[in-house]
């Protein structure tokens, strides 16, 4: 049972990095971004990849999945920035099933469908931080979630933050004023695919092993439910929402009802949790976070 709720926790921390950046995208900037699941899988890859082939160490390998993932923000995130709602949805979810399938077909650099296994485990200082010991890497994931929170309520606190929060109220009011929309819209992209991929990055360490299987667009489906769950706009309630999804993904294996609620009864429950908070409380348990009027970008009345 201990073991059971320790491998839940490190997940929790894991989708936790991934829901703090779509928070940026959908709660800062209101962009209905599909494609986490994507900048994970590059993230878990490169890591694999690099450490695997190349013998690269997991703490070179993990900035380097930042960067690859973030490049690939900016990728996506130039051309579909021009599209809204439902079209954005579908051109970032295109975009995450796009990754898959390049993963499951180059078989020269993925091994194809197969994977990459024996991923070399963490070491600090000498020390290996084993994923089959699971208290030490608890605590790791945990370090990488504080100081992603830090760094991105920082972010959201700066003049960059309230700049996305001035898009998501009025774009045009935004933009009126002397905001560039397109390049925060891009860097809220950006930053958001890095922490994703450094997401991806603690996966593949904890698993040891990645396959192109594991990353269908469910899992964006499940980070953006625990954006809503929690409260959009709030990085606290995010990190709520990244627990309560897990617990209720592993709910069933907890308390031994595997064998008897089917796999796909998750996928019903995501799309319940959505609907349901959508209509009774679109804000999310938490609600967004409120800040202080004299915060507000149009009241400084700054260009960029």
């Amino acid at each position: 049972m201990l073991n059971f709720i320790l491998l839940i926790l490190i997940y929790t921390g894991i989708y936790a990095l991934m829901a703090i950046g779509q928070n940026l995208i959908t709660g800062y900037v209101g962009l209905l971004s599909l494609t986490q699941a994507g900048f994970f899988a590059i993230g878990s890859y490169v890591t694999a990849i690099l450490s695997v082939t190349y013998g690269i160490d997991f703490w070179i390998t993990i900035p380097l999945a930042a960067i690859v993932a973030g490049f690939f923000g900016l990728v996506i995130g130039l051309p579909t920035l021009r599209l809204k709602g439902d079209y954005l949805a579908i051109a970032t979810l295109g975009f995450g099933e796009i990754v898959r399938n390049i993963l499951n077909n180059w078989d020269k650099v993925t091994n194809g469908p197969m994977g990459i296994q024996r991923i070399p485990m963490i070491s600090v200082f000498g020390v290996r931080v084993s994923p089959y010991e699971k208290w030490g890497f608890l605590v790791l994931v945990w370090l990488f979630v504080l100081v992603g929170y830090l760094l991105f309520e920082r972010l959201a606190k700066s003049r960059i933050g309230r700049a996305l929060e001035a898009i998501r109220e009025d774009e045009i009011a935004a933009s009126s004023m002397g905001i560039n929309t397109t390049r925060y819209k891009v860097w809220a992209f950006v930053f958001g695919a890095a922490i994703a991929g450094v997401a991806g990055s603690l996966q593949a360490e904890f698993i040891l092993s990645v396959t192109p299987g594991a990353f269908t667009f469910m899992v964006s489906i499940m980070v953006l439910c625990m954006v809503v769950l929690g409260g959009m706009g709030n990085f606290k309630a995010v990190i709520l929402g990244a627990f309560l999804i897990q617990f209720i993904s592993y709910f069933p294996q907890l308390v031994g009802l595997s064998n008897v609620i089917p796999p796909q009864f998750k996928q019903v429950l995501f799309g319940l949790i959505l609907v349901i908070m959508m209509i009774w409380r679109p804000q999310g348990i938490l609600g967004r976070e409120k800040r202080n009027a004299p915060g507000s970008f149009f009241r400084k009345g700054g260009r960029s």
